[in-house]
């Protein structure tokens, strides 16, 4: 199993904000604490798509946090990227895992125990499970309460990650879940101050399990 922290999962978002901001707001999240990053790009072009990606890794990797393509494994393999995120609709994790090789990181959006338990047994490196609560982001997203989360916890042995409109005034609802650590996406990408805002959720996370 890969010594992974995930502690603070930042999912960016480039329709949250005009694109001149969007690598700075990449670069204050990787000040501010960001332990790993995803790329996630659902209207761009393959090679807008890899110019993005190509920047923002240049970002990542000065600060030396794991830059996750969602999705698009051509994209992780072509800009060399730490790893890929995939969801239940997206290429199977062990199509990716063989593609990708065994030192890639690999996710698994995962909303009950048997998917979880499959995403597991097919190569995933940590999982990601909600939402819990509803989201501002353009994913559809249907609601996983809290027991569910707790369950897929204790189902697997690879770090588990709550996602889905989470910040720093409601991440409470987690406490004794014994997830890993929060995918958050909106909650800094449309913070005025971002690089704050992702130490403040760092800390709010780390009090969380105090």
């Amino acid at each position: 199993m890969k010594n992974l922290d995930t502690t603070l999962y930042f999912i960016t978002d480039s329709t949250c904000v005009p694109e001149e901001r969007f690598l700075p707001v990449v670069e204050a999240a990787c000040r501010g604490g960001a332990t790993i990053i995803q790329l996630r790009e659902k209207d761009k072009s393959t090679r807008e798509y890899m110019q993005l990606a190509n920047a923002t890794h240049e970002i990542t990797a000065r600060y030396g946090i794991p830059l996750i393509i969602d999705d698009r494994v051509d994209v992780a393999m072509a800009i060399g990227a730490e790893g890929v995120h995939v969801g239940q609709s997206d290429m199977p994790a062990c199509d990716a895992r063989r593609i990708l090789g065994p030192e890639k990181i690999i996710g698994v959006t995962a909303k009950t125990v048997p998917q979880a338990l499959e995403a597991y047994e097919q190569g995933a490196d940590y999982l990601g499970c909600g939402a819990i609560y509803p989201t501002t982001t353009h994913v559809k997203t249907v609601i996983t309460p809290v027991e569910t989360l707790k369950d897929v916890v204790k189902a697997v042995p690879i770090p588990v990650n709550a996602i889905g409109g989470l910040n720093k005034d409601n991440i409470f609802v987690l406490k004794g879940s014994g997830i890993a650590g929060i995918c958050v996406v909106s909650a800094i990408m449309k913070a005025a101050d971002p690089e704050l805002a992702t130490r403040e959720l760092k800390q709010a996370f780390s009090a969380l399990n105090s």
